[in-house]
């Protein structure tokens, strides 16, 4: 029974990393418009989709019973992914698409450094040195780009604020999607409003752009209920090794299809994020392994 789900699961996680992992290509198209604009768009297309399946299902009403302190979390859930959406688009439309992948490859261990700084979480000797691994590779690519990989920093740091956001708040996929835009549309609403006022909104500048915009909604949602669906029926060490195809086409994108440049120093870099990355979730399976053959003890009652 658990193998049927799990391979449906593998498949829907899959195509979720895919579709991640092709968002430059989507995104590219938009360097027509400012960050600041796409991403305003994007709150409020994403609202509206994620608000018509809410409505559909007939759960619109439960977003009524969300707490104050609930609330509050999806704002600071909000404010971290509109920093990601924002800087992503930046990147992507700038010519640093290569630094955007790098920052969803360093993701994981920025994660875990969270988990130490902000729940006390204690660290095996793997961990540590895929830690410093990890550090490593970023004062190499420091000096690789003349400066440290910001981009890459910022979409690291905002996405794992982000997840451990996610990791606290008691809603699902759909109302915290949902949550997160109604918290965010009214800044993305009057800054949309004083774009077309002031003449400066692409949105508004022809039918091509509006509709490109408007498609950020869905192209944004359906990834995400992909990636609800796996989550549900795969297990999570399986969810962790398909995070990194997501990054990987995006690099592959980048060298490929963009003709980034990739001097050995930047290569250099790169190999030690992925020996960071291979030791941590090495370490992570094997870890899973054990407790799972770990026989479990009962209370009595």
């Amino acid at each position: 029974m658990q193998r049927s789900r799990s391979i449906p699961g593998v498949a829907f996680g899959t195509s979720a990393f895919f579709l991640w992992g092709l968002f430059p290509a989507f995104f590219g198209l938009l360097a027509f418009a400012s960050a600041a604009e796409v991403v305003a768009q994007r709150i409020l297309w994403t609202l509206v989709v994620v608000l018509a399946v809410l409505a559909v299902r007939g759960r619109i009403k439960e977003l009524r019973g969300i707490s104050a302190r609930i609330w509050r979390l999806a704002a600071v859930a909000s404010a971290a992914i509109a920093i990601n959406w924002g800087v992503y688009v930046y990147g992507v439309t700038s010519g640093h698409v290569v630094e955007c992948a790098l920052g969803y490859f360093i993701n994981p261990l920025v994660t875990v450094a969270f988990g130490v700084v902000v729940f006390r979480e204690r660290l095996a000797g793997p961990q540590w040195v895929a830690l410093g691994l990890g550090a490593t590779a970023v004062v190499v690519l420091t000096v690789d780009y003349g400066r440290p990989p910001v981009i890459a920093l910022v979409l690291a740091c905002s996405f794992a604020t982000y997840g451990l956001v996610k990791k606290v708040i008691p809603l699902d996929a759909l109302r915290g999607i949902a949550a997160e835009g109604i918290v965010a549309a009214p800044c993305a609403l009057v800054f949309a409003l004083v774009l077309a006022i002031t003449g400066r909104s692409e949105f508004a500048s022809s039918t091509g752009h509006a509709a490109l915009m408007m498609a950020t909604g869905p192209v944004t949602l359906v990834p995400l209920l992909l990636f609800a669906v796996a989550a549900q029926r795969v297990p999570l060490s399986t969810m962790g090794l398909l995070q990194y195809l997501t990054p990987a086409l995006q690099m592959a994108w980048g060298v490929a299809v963009a003709h980034e440049p990739m001097p050995p120093s930047r290569w250099a870099g790169f190999a030690l994020i992925w020996a960071a990355l291979a030791l941590f979730t090495t370490h992570a399976l094997l870890r899973a392994r054990r407790n799972a053959h770990t026989p479990k003890t009962t209370v009595p009652s």
